[in-house]
């Protein structure tokens, strides 16, 4: 049984599905199964959060912006765990921060500009969450986001959802789990992003690429408001 004591045990990360773990997959397979195999060293320790929070806050923006959402779970709360929870009044509300609230970013995967909700994958952790709340107690679950910005001073907004998103969410879990069990359970070779902190310490150059190809279109996330 998956209780609060062995979340975070690797057995349980093989025998159950996250919301995580399936964003880790759609971010970069190689990546999510190394750290499945533990070929990634566990970073999660108090000294590494703290001192690579005030490291990175120094850093720049964008640095310190990564490193927060890279460890969100670790440092706000356990991941599968919501932060406001009213059953009684049937919603919930999980609190987000994020560089700017308004900023936007390219995503590959919506082909389009989208906010800071759509591309972290917080519509599809609220999808999530709003299923299995909805199966434990046998009724229907609203979902908000608390969101604060870390500017000074930080901008803060409340941001609720149209139920269309959270079908196209559910969807998109339907289209890309059996490919992602077939990986985790080694049916399929796992895909390498390219671009990950894994993929990049494991790069192996096979080839030359032409001048236009080094156009990646992340290296525009964040740089333009909307």
């Amino acid at each position: 049984m998956l209780t609060e004591d062995n979340y975070y045990d690797n057995d349980n990360h093989w025998k159950y599905m996250s919301v995580s773990q399936f964003k880790d997959f759609m971010s970069c397979e190689a990546k999510a199964m190394a750290k499945l195999n533990k070929a990634i060293p566990k970073e999660n320790t108090e000294a590494f959060l703290v001192g690579n929070y005030v490291h990175s806050a120094f850093e720049n923006e964008k640095s310190h912006e990564t490193f927060l959402t890279n460890h969100e779970s670790d440092m706000l709360t356990k991941a599968g765990k919501i932060d406001c929870l009213n059953v009684e009044e049937g919603y919930f509300v999980d609190l987000k921060t994020t560089a700017d609230i308004g900023k936007r970013y390219f995503s590959p995967r919506y082909r389009k500009w989208v906010s800071f909700v759509e591309e972290y994958g917080y519509v599809l952790q609220m999808a999530i969450y709003k299923i299995l709340l909805g199966e434990k107690y046998n009724k229907e679950f609203t979902p908000y986001i608390y969101a604060v910005s870390k500017q000074d001073p930080p901008n803060v907004q409340a941001i609720d959802f149209i139920n269309a998103r959270f079908t196209h969410e559910l969807e998109y879990v339907e289209q890309n789990i059996e490919h992602i069990l077939k990986v985790k359970f080694g049916e399929q070779i796992p895909t390498p992003c390219g671009s990950c902190d894994y993929c990049r310490a494991n790069k192996v150059i096979t080839g030359f690429i032409e001048v236009e190809e080094l156009i990646d279109k992340e290296n525009i996330n964040g740089n333009n408001k909307s």
